[in-house]
């Protein structure tokens, strides 16, 4: 029985040690050596590891700023650090600092409890993602905002909070880095990330149904109707799918008012991103 167990414990012995030769190898052969600067490019990044840069998180970052040259840095874009935090990591890499003009995320949709009242009830877990997949909406509209707040908990800089009042989502200008969380989370796609213009002004369309215009009205107050009034004001802007669709090449500060003006429904929106009180 003793040279049993003693037998035991040679053979799981000799394996450990194998294991370990063989780990200890694998470690060997694969290690990376650490890189002082990429180390101190990191150290200048806001970790938070969003991945709104395109890149795996701010140390993926920090490395790719330093193998790139002075075109491939042009590229890269911290949009949760924003313009300080590229001069600062172009300013310690010898770069000229890129240009990238700054953007906020809009939401695509109007139906506040008053234009959309709700229709129905919804009993079940909070979360848009799971009660898209059951439901319509409480609105009736098939492409509205379900209003569980998906963007709020995903959001990692607290810009995005309900309104009591409208019962949406609405976005502080002032703390959106334009990361895109809001984007990749909403499973109705009505967030999108938009420059936010030169003087701070922008204007889009706060509607993302595509129903024809009387079924889209029964639904929302201030749905499109697709009544192409828009388009006739400015070339630049398409409607297809009953849907009017304004390029973020049109000017807000030409056309902003004007078409917010014409809209018959309010689907138009026109508004200040910088200065704007959000309380």
């Amino acid at each position: 029985m003793n040279e049993l167990i003693t037998a035991n414990v040679i053979v799981l012995s000799a394996i450990a040690l194998i294991a370990a030769v063989v780990l200890y190898y694998i470690a060997q052969k694969f290690k990376t050596e650490d890189n002082p600067l990429e180390e101190k490019i990191a150290a200048l990044l806001p970790q938070a590891n969003c991945g709104a840069c395109g890149k795996a998180g701010c140390a993926d970052f920090a490395r790719a700023c330093v193998k790139a040259d002075n075109e491939a840095f042009a590229h890269l874009y911290c949009p949760a650090g924003g313009s300080k935090v590229m001069t600062a990591v172009a300013k310690e890499l010898g770069f000229s600092t890129p240009e990238h003009e700054p953007a906020v995320a809009v939401l695509h949709c109007n139906g506040s409890c008053r234009n959309a009242p709700d229709k129905t009830e919804y009993i079940g877990l909070k979360s848009c993602r799971l009660a898209n997949r059951a439901f319509v909406g409480k609105t009736g509209c098939p492409n509205g905002c379900l209003r569980l707040g998906d963007c709020v908990t995903n959001c990692p800089f607290g810009a995005i909070r309900m309104d009591e009042e409208t019962g949406l989502p609405r976005v502080d200008p002032d703390k959106c880095t334009a990361c895109g969380a809001c984007v990749r989370i909403c499973p109705r796609g009505l967030y999108e990330i938009r420059p936010r213009g030169k003087s701070g002004v922008m204007v889009y369309v706060a509607c993302s149904n595509r129903q024809k215009g009387a079924v889209a009205r029964k639904n929302c107050a201030a749905a499109c109707i697709g009544c192409k009034k828009c388009a006739q004001i400015c070339p630049e802007i398409t409607v297809a799918d009953n849907l009017s669709h304004i390029p973020v090449s049109v000017s807000a500060d030409v056309y902003g008012e004007k078409l917010a003006a014409a809209c018959p429904t309010g689907a138009i929106v026109c508004r200040r991103t910088k200065g704007e009180n959000n309380d």
